[in-house]
């Protein structure tokens, strides 16, 4: 089963990261985001993945083409100016690195991979990592028989909660869950059906595909209550790293 991530974007909230590498290569742990991403899925028997490059897709694609060189033991022959490998890597992942263009949006990348998804396949941002039973949420796609599946997940409030009482501060809580709200937490189940409502490269897959599909009752949800943690400012990176250099990652599956 192929997963398609989007690795396309600018990455403007963290240009102190992304002048250099686009924001799927930021590293956490000496590993750069995707490979943490692509573990997730690897993990859980997902090794076929679709990258959809954009901006600096080079860099992502210097990275998968060094990467047996860079995992495995070598041997250098300066007199005959060969180069072999010993062993080899830990991944049995095929991967295709396709450019979707540079300044293509979300819904329009997925469309331009539309010839290469023939089946129901997994379909995610390059910018956020869980602990997704996908397993689970696959088995929860296959039941309601629909275009698609979203995994909905209750982010941690970018604020602290105080409860007052007559002035007197009754709880204080850092940074709770929110309670109520559920939000787009990428993970996506689409049959290739859910392609067709997207109109071409200006399409964002979170407007009008993603709004439609809910309208016409083809779009479910998977409550994923666990950990998920997406990039988008440096304070998220920052937390990210703390969490990996802890040992404790909730999203380190294998």
């Amino acid at each position: 089963m192929k997963v398609v991530i989007l690795a396309g974007g600018y990455g403007t909230r963290l240009s102190e990261e992304t002048e250099v590498l686009p924001k799927p290569m930021i590293e956490i742990g000496g590993r750069p985001l995707i490979w943490h991403l692509m573990k997730i899925f690897s993990s859980q028997g997902f090794n076929e993945f679709i990258v959809a490059l954009g901006y600096k897709g080079q860099a992502i694609k210097r990275y998968f083409l060094q990467y047996p060189q860079i995992e495995t033991n070598l041997q250098i022959d300066l007199s005959t100016a060969t180069i072999s490998t010993a062993g080899h890597t830990d991944e049995n992942w095929k991967i295709d690195l396709v450019d979707t263009g540079h300044d293509t949006m979300t819904g329009g990348r997925l469309k331009r991979l539309r010839d290469m998804l023939d089946d129901t396949f997994f379909f995610t941002y390059g910018d956020g990592l869980a602990n997704v039973d996908l397993r689970r949420l696959l088995e929860l796609h296959r039941s309601h028989g629909k275009l698609a599946t979203v995994t909905a997940v209750k982010p941690p409030s970018r604020f602290g909660l105080i409860q007052i009482e007559e002035d007197k501060v009754s709880s204080f809580n850092e940074k709770p869950r929110n309670p109520v709200d559920w939000i787009n937490g990428g993970y996506f189940v689409l049959e290739p059906g859910a392609i067709d409502y997207i109109d071409g490269d200006t399409t964002s897959w979170e407007r009008d595909p993603c709004q439609r599909l809910a309208r016409n009752g083809e779009l479910f949800a998977y409550r994923h209550e666990d950990y998920w943690q997406c990039v988008d400012t440096l304070h998220e990176l920052r937390l990210l790293r703390e969490t990996w250099n802890s040992g404790k990652a909730p999203w380190k599956t294998w």
